[in-house]
């Protein structure tokens, strides 16, 4: 049953390539519905969601920043996420608590790698998205460009619902394709003025119209009846269909503007409450959890954030309600936690309430143990909801401190970063002895060694960075019989199996199949034996790398009647990959990035050159208007300190992202790893 307050609330994220400008239209968003009364500037440090030292010295987002504002009687719980690859998993769990996005574009860049990697990052989540194409005020922007690139590069239907009035310093405002009305927002001004469409853009804005029409009739069975009938399609029907397509997912409606400039995000604003899905359109969690605030409590836990005042966790109330003193069971520990306080968060501030209901996005302080992706419950309906998946690290660090004495406090530290971000890990090489901090990039890490530095006053010796290799099977072996018999005196152990080993199919990390007939190895011991043959992928024969890409087919096997058990033949799959592997064809594999490099077009010989020394494959080079883009994908070892080789060699001038693009083979020299 629909509920009043779960309709009239929106739980959004907005996602974007860096410097596509989310920061800059969340700000928007808070200043034009009253949340703020200053609008807030990257460039001069002033953003409420930027709120972190870090964020405001490097110009960029890094950490999830949920703020809440109104609009048209509308509650808009909203997450700002990082644009850069560094921080994606910032990005998966906020996907995995919010119901819709506003995927923002860059009007001259179209779609950048970043904004392909959040946009697949929603796709599996299957969060609905309406776009956003920012900055028509800058040279070069073009509309119709991004659009196309929404279309090829997202492999989306992009249905533009706005028509732009002037173009770049001339660009003054949209005309509504829906209503077929034009908003111009006069220079400085916080609001638009609503009028007639222009008689210079009258039969474009027609010519779009009825294209915009025939595309929704083809994609929605409503729209195309009464297309049929009337020849037309009224507003309420054209928005109702945007609606159910974009909560489907069957196409994808874009707005445009300038946030910078102020023009154009009113009627953002008023897309999101028309298309975007409200907590009570979503199916219900697991298949068995309503959006209904009658219902037993139930919540994610999706980021912990340790403040001066305290352990803040982050939750998404997908059912029931919450108040002050209660308490809750943390479904994946057992544990039962006391909720003290419940905030509504703006960024860094934060104002208490009595209570949060089904749909809220609100912190509470209480909690001492539980994690980010725990399920926080009534202790009398018991529930775990699938938590956030947290990306393997592939780059990482030793990191120890200065003064013997503060060894302690950073070993503390240390563990609350973790806690605060999962995809940190944190471990004690065996044989250094080094403490060693693993993460997602060279600038993640970076990040969490200088919040080390400010946050808990620690002065730490940092090492070279390295990466994480993995090893895996470039020609197996077949019928490796390996038996496990051990007799100590009490009840022993017996096993016998005999495994094939071969590469994977492409894409798998890891698959077991057994073709074991006549019950040689019954079920439970088939289930073992995969089990043990998992243990033995943490370490490589090469360099005591994990390993992946293998496939492993148990073909005979045979049992005692009483000395077999699962512990055996979990041992015994162990021991016999293990040797398997030392007897097949091993390859080693580094992580490799795709990386989008943007430098003008004097200096595309000199970036080539050096590419090329870094072991780079070139896939793609483009010039336009005096700006070269190469694309290319190179080993992540080979990225150490790119940033100021590239700046040196363009004047300053060059700049490039990177998105992973997996493991692809070493050369030998890295067997040390």
């Amino acid at each position: 049953m629909r509920t009043h307050l779960t309709d009239r609330v929106r739980n959004l994220g907005i996602l974007a390539h860096v410097d596509a400008g989310k920061t800059t239209v969340t700000e928007r968003f808070l200043y034009l519905t009253g949340a703020t009364h200053k609008r807030g500037e990257v460039h001069d440090g002033t953003t409420v969601t930027d709120f972190d030292p870090q964020e405001r010295d490097r110009g960029i987002t890094i950490f999830a920043a949920a703020v809440s504002c109104d609009w048209a009687g509308h509650r808009i719980n909203l997450i700002d996420t990082p644009g850069h690859v560094d921080f994606s998993d910032e990005v998966e769990r906020s996907l995995r608590v919010l119901d819709g996005a506003v995927a923002v574009f860059d009007a001259v860049a179209g779609v950048e790698p970043q904004s392909e990697t959040v946009w697949r990052q929603a796709d599996r989540h299957g969060v609905p998205r309406i776009a956003f194409v920012n900055k028509l005020d800058r040279a070069g922007a073009e509309l119709d460009t991004a659009v196309e690139s929404i279309r090829t590069r997202l492999g989306t239907v992009p249905l533009p619902v706005q028509l732009p009035v002037g173009r770049e310093d001339g660009f003054t405002g949209v005309v509504d394709l829906v209503g077929m009305r034009a908003y111009v927002w006069a220079d400085g001004a916080d609001t638009y003025t609503d009028g007639p469409v222009p008689d210079e853009l009258r039969d474009e804005a027609a010519r779009r119209r009825r294209l915009l029409e025939e595309t929704v009739a083809e994609l929605h069975a409503g729209a195309l009846e009464e297309f049929c009938e009337e020849g037309t399609l009224s507003p309420e029907t054209l928005t109702g269909a945007l609606r159910d397509l974009t909560l489907s997912g069957g196409a994808v409606v874009v707005l445009c503007g300038s946030a910078y400039r102020n023009r154009g995000v009113e009627p953002l604003l008023d897309a999101v409450v028309a298309y975007l899905p409200a907590p009570s359109d979503m199916p219900p969690v697991r298949g068995e959890v309503p959006a209904d605030p009658t219902a037993p409590f139930t919540a994610l836990a999706f980021k912990v954030s340790a403040t001066a005042t305290g352990r803040m966790t982050y939750v998404r109330v997908y059912a029931g309600t919450i108040g002050k003193g209660d308490t809750v069971l943390d479904a994946v520990t057992g544990r039962t936690e006391r909720i003290a306080r419940i905030l509504r968060v703006q960024a860094d501030r934060a104002s208490e309430v009595d209570e949060a209901r089904a749909g809220d996005i609100v912190a509470v302080v209480g909690p001492k143990a539980a994690r980010a992706g725990a399920t926080l419950c009534a202790p009398d309906a018991p529930v775990v909801l699938e938590p956030p998946t947290t990306a393997d690290p592939v780059v990482s660090v030793a990191v120890e401190a200065r003064r013997s004495t503060d060894t302690g406090r950073l070993a503390t530290a240390l563990a609350r970063l973790s806690e605060e971000d999962p995809s940190l890990v944190v471990r004690s090489d065996p044989e250094t002895g080094q403490t060693v901090l693993s993460g997602l990039g060279e600038l993640h890490l970076e990040v969490a060694v200088e919040k080390l530095r400010r946050d808990r006053g620690l002065e730490v010796t940092v090492g070279r960075p390295q990466v994480a290799y993995r090893e895996t099977v470039a020609k197996g072996v077949t019928g490796l019989l390996h038996r496990h018999v051990k007799q100590d005196g009490g009840a022993g152990q017996f096993a016998h199996v005999v495994i094939d080993v071969e590469p994977a199919p492409e894409g798998e990390e890891f698959v077991f199949a057994s073709t074991v007939t006549g019950g040689r190895v019954p079920q439970e011991y088939v289930r073992a034996v995969e089990a043990g043959c998992r243990d033995a992928l943490v370490e490589g024969p090469l360099g005591g790398h994990p390993v992946t890409g293998v496939r492993v087919t148990l073909t005979d096997g045979a049992t005692h009647s009483k000395d077999s058990s699962e512990m055996a033949f979990r041992t015994a799959g162990r021991f016999a990959l293990r040797e398997a592997l030392r007897a097949s064809a091993m390859t080693l594999l580094e992580p490799v990035a795709d990386v989008t490099v943007t430098v003008p077009a004097e200096s595309v010989g000199s970036v080539l050159g050096d590419l090329a020394a870094r072991r780079a494959r070139v896939t793609d080079r483009t010039t336009r208007s005096g700006t070269a883009v190469v694309t290319a994908t190179v080993p992540l070892a080979e990225l150490f300190g790119y940033a100021s080789r590239l700046r040196g060699r363009t004047q300053g001038r060059g700049t490039f992202t990177t998105r992973p693009a997996g493991y692809a083979p070493a050369p030998a020299r890295g067997a040390a790893g």
